[in-house]
């Protein structure tokens, strides 16, 4: 799964080179904030989607823990160009993580801990495999999410997905693709690691950012392009049933993409196939990077620049 190089504190790396000793903060205390980014092959070249927003994110979640990045936003968006660049990747899933390193324990060290920063690329297609196109068979979890005011679910930190881990554990257990969490109220929160649309008589909706959900970034992208087709999309506090009467249902996120889902706790969602509305989200979203569908607010960053091209 690995590539010839990543990114660490600065400089471009060998894969193996780039080690952390065992006392690192974020091992003890989950003390990371890192974002998933996605690389498509495009006719005009390998392009990131949306990097410059995930990379505010990143940002947004260090400012929450303070943790100081010590690079640039535009020096972590060209680093980012920059490892595409030294792997020669057509497409790749991108993990940039920020994290407390080695230094004393404590929940806050006393002598603080350095920051380490790393970018890795991999070759990784989709997420939740061949439910991707047939839909995914999903259950809601009996771990939920937890309450706003005891992690920020606004912030991507490593902490966070400890959760997410049980959530997974338990679908997996049962033989399902992926878990579906509530909120701490009892009612729809989010995937392990994807945000949740409902389809119901035409209408489009999905749990409000308030829903201790991850604000995500491919979320608000099929927003927008859902009004683009003419979709009324709502943010709505929704209970559990609610996915049992919907007519299409769908995950979002960038490792996820737009994922259908076909079942909920074993009962079919629709016909228990991938819904006509589904299907023009992810026929739009899809043909950003094929061409089909026209860039219109500059989501797509070439990889390659006349001058790297020439470099070349």
């Amino acid at each position: 799964m690995s590539t010839p190089f990543l990114w660490h504190n600065g400089q471009i790396r060998p894969w193996t080179e780039a080690t952390v000793h065992v006392s690192t903060h974020a091992l003890h205390y989950g003390s990371s904030v890192f974002e998933g980014e996605r690389v498509y092959a495009t006719p005009d070249g390998p392009a990131y989607f949306r990097l410059q927003e995930h990379t505010r994110r990143l940002f947004e979640s260090a400012k929450v823990y303070e943790i100081d990045i010590g690079y640039s936003e535009d020096e972590i968006n060209d680093a980012c160009l920059e490892l595409i660049r030294a792997n020669r990747m057509k497409s790749a899933y991108v993990r940039p993580i920020v994290f407390r390193g080695a230094g004393g324990l404590g929940v806050l060290p006393k002598d603080g801990a350095p920051v380490d920063v790393a970018i890795m690329a991999l070759d990784w297609g989709a997420y939740l495999g061949e439910a991707a196109e047939r839909g995914a068979d999903v259950c809601v979890s009996s771990w939920h999410r937890p309450s706003p005011n005891t992690v920020p679910s606004w912030a991507k930190a490593g902490g966070n997905y400890l959760n997410s881990q049980l959530i997974c554990l338990e679908a997996r257990r049962g033989g399902y693709d992926e878990g579906i969490a509530l909120g701490a109220n009892g009612l729809l929160s989010e995937g392990a690691g994807e945000n949740v649309f409902v389809v119901k008589r035409g209408r489009i909706y999905t749990p409000p950012a308030s829903a201790g959900i991850l604000a995500g970034i491919t979320r608000e992208s099929v927003m927008e392009l859902a009004a683009d087709l003419g979709y009324q999309v709502e943010e709505r506090e929704m209970p559990r049933e609610a996915l049992y009467s919907a007519d299409e249902m769908f995950l979002t996120g960038t490792a996820a993409e737009i994922t259908p889902v076909r079942s909920v706790d074993r009962k079919p969602v629709g016909n228990g196939k991938p819904g006509p509305i589904t299907q023009a989200l992810r026929d739009c979203f899809f043909g950003l990077f094929d061409g089909r569908t026209q860039d219109t607010r500059g989501w797509l960053t070439p990889v390659h620049t006349t001058a790297t091209l020439e470099a070349a």
